[in-house]
């Protein structure tokens, strides 16, 4: 950080930090409609009835949505879905929640889905990034990915770095059948090679919904505002800690005081 002032031997160093505008964002999310999408998590809706993966994503993302919004009304969002490959749910970028849920109406489960190859999503990542920068934008994809035993591929040059990718990813727990750590490897190499700012990676096994939600609160930072992800330190913790009581010296007397 420079701007460093005060080299007086009197003065106290002090650090500024020059002012900047955060750039608008232009957010691509991208929903794996995989089978595995609908797998239920352990939370229930008010008929008893389980909420799935799929389910619990599309709150995830209005939750977001409306939080981003209240932040920066300028921020867009356009929506993609994760089959074989990657495709539009909702091309155009827009403010408003409504294009969100009309997005979500199209959504269908492909149940030919094996493979995941995220080329295709990354050339349209990078060529709506340089739409977004004509604007003064920046461009962010939100992978929420849902394959306990498919590691994504892609075929991406190392060179082209226009936008920044974040991604959760729910999974069941490993056994005979999957290799979550596997898959989440992948997903680590394709964010560190295609992201511009400091891209953020979530995973969670537990089929909690607050889980995911809280992930995707973290996902509210600014790419251009971030830390790196090892010095996250929220949300903190609500457990209640037991007040420090300072003891008495050793060597100090209990006097008695006479109430007269």
């Amino acid at each position: 950080m420079n701007g460093r002032e005060g080299q007086s031997s009197t003065a106290a160093a002090r650090y500024t930090l020059p002012p900047s505008r955060l750039a608008c964002e232009d957010i691509l999310f991208c929903i794996d409609v995989d089978p595995e999408s609908l797998v239920e998590m352990k939370n229930t809706s008010v008929t008893g009835r389980p909420f799935t993966r799929l389910e619990s994503i599309k709150q995830a993302i209005l939750l977001f949505i409306n939080a981003k919004l209240a932040i920066n009304p300028d921020h867009r969002f356009a929506y993609f879905a994760l089959g074989k490959s990657p495709f539009w749910l909702k091309k155009e970028f827009s403010s408003e929640v409504d294009s969100a849920i009309a997005a979500f109406q199209g959504i269908n489960v492909d149940s030919s889905a094996g493979h995941a190859d995220l080329t295709h999503l990354f050339r349209v990542a990078n060529h709506e990034a340089k739409k977004s920068r004509a604007q003064n934008r920046i461009l962010r994809v939100i992978l929420l990915y849902c394959r306990s035993s498919v590691a994504p591929h892609h075929q991406w040059p190392t060179t082209q770095k226009l936008f920044t990718l974040d991604v959760i990813y729910l999974h069941d727990k490993p056994g005979p059948d999957n290799c979550p750590q596997k898959v989440y490897d992948g997903l680590v190499d394709a964010l560190e090679q295609v992201s511009e700012y400091e891209g953020y990676i979530f995973e969670s096994g537990q089929g909690l919904t607050r889980v995911l939600f809280r992930y995707m609160c973290l996902l509210l930072s600014h790419p251009q505002q971030r830390c790196v992800q090892d010095d996250i330190d929220i949300p903190k913790s609500l457990t209640k800690k037991s007040p420090v009581v300072d003891p008495a010296p050793a060597d100090q007397e209990c006097v008695p005081v006479s109430s007269q």
